[in-house]
């Protein structure tokens, strides 16, 4: 049996990502205390290739924990701080005019944040829809065009946003379209009070230890085309299909609290997105094959924010959350 260059190089990747899990956690432990949970789907969306909503109170490291990402996959980083008055070209880039040596003038295309490997769109809930859907070609084609002149990006490419669930007042909550393009919805929570004492005790002595690079873009691209490769099973799949159907109201076998709930359920993005998310999940715990239980740990970010609550829901204090527990107890997975 003779051993190919893919065969070669897809063992490379799983050698590297085997050394690397153990090596990834203690860097970014540098800078992050806790928040276990969130990292693990930050990581696995980025061997997914997708974007990710990060929501969660000011104060808690949103920023530095995608900063710190970024480092320890050896990524360019750029970060936009989204404001009322912040246009498309501010984060697309824009032309000017330029003379050259010759004295001729020539427009020349300026570019702006948006081109670099991982992008922080910090509060991009405070910005108009017509800033926010600057990036929707960003994320969905990886490029950028300006004057009808196509720009592409440097891969791999993602877009971490956060916004911030407490102040709503003068905020422009995300179009569905461009909540549909991001992959997960990561939730930082508050520290447990032994975390927070860590966090206290580290940041008002010693400067914080530089992270170093584990991979490379060049690895990351690799691991996401291997993540492709993980086989899944055809009833993991429609398990998958399944959790998200069961979320639309109005359809026929539509559980009660569906219809009572939900104004507007998940589309076909959410499988999607479960089952390439899985499919990451799995090789980063160093498994060769997709689980239902893959699909349920990930069904929470997948769906919450896809998933549009009615106003009984909010008067009776059902978060999308709860909604989405149910689902995973309502629909039966394979084995079940």
């Amino acid at each position: 049996m003779t051993v190919t260059d893919d065969d070669q190089s897809a063992q490379h990747l799983l050698d590297v990502l085997d050394s690397g899990r153990t090596r990834i956690r203690q860097e970014l432990a540098k800078t992050i205390v806790g928040q276990a949970e969130a990292v693990e789907q930050l990581l696995i969306a980025l061997l997914a290739g997708g974007h990710c909503l990060i929501t969660g109170a000011p104060g808690l490291a949103k920023t530095l924990l995608v900063k710190s990402i970024a480092q320890a996959f050896h990524l360019s980083f750029q970060r936009i701080q989204f404001t009322p008055d912040l246009m498309p070209a501010d984060i697309t880039g824009t032309e000017i005019l330029q003379e050259d040596e010759a004295g001729r003038r020539q427009m020349t295309f300026v570019k702006g944040p948006i081109f670099a490997q991982v992008l922080l769109a910090d509060e991009i809930n405070r910005t108009p829809p017509k800033t926010q859907a600057a990036l929707l070609e960003a994320m969905q084609e990886h490029q950028v065009t300006a004057a009808g002149v196509r720009f592409p990006l440097q891969e791999p490419f993602f877009v971490l946003a956060t916004q911030n669930p407490i102040e709503m007042e003068g905020t422009y909550p995300l179009p569905e379209a461009q909540l549909d393009r991001f992959l997960f919805n990561v939730v930082v929570d508050y520290l447990p009070e032994n975390d927070e004492v860590t966090v206290v005790t580290r940041t008002t002595s010693a400067k914080p230890q530089a992270i170093e690079a584990v991979f490379t873009g060049e690895e990351v691209l690799g691991l996401q085309q291997l993540v492709r490769q993980v086989p899944v099973a055809e009833d993991v799949v429609r398990y998958a299909v399944q959790l998200a159907a069961a979320s639309r109201p109005g359809q026929p076998g539509a559980a009660e609290f569906v219809n009572q709930w939900i104004s507007w359920g998940a589309g076909l993005r959410a499988a999607q997105a479960m089952v390439i998310g899985a499919k990451a999940r799995a090789l980063w715990q160093g498994r060769a094959h997709v689980s239902p239980d893959d699909i349920r740990q990930l069904a929470l970010p997948v769906l919450r924010h896809r998933i549009l609550i009615n106003y009984r829901a909010e008067a009776e204090g059902v978060t999308v959350d709860k909604i989405v527990s149910k689902l995973i107890e309502t629909v039966n997975g394979p084995g079940a």
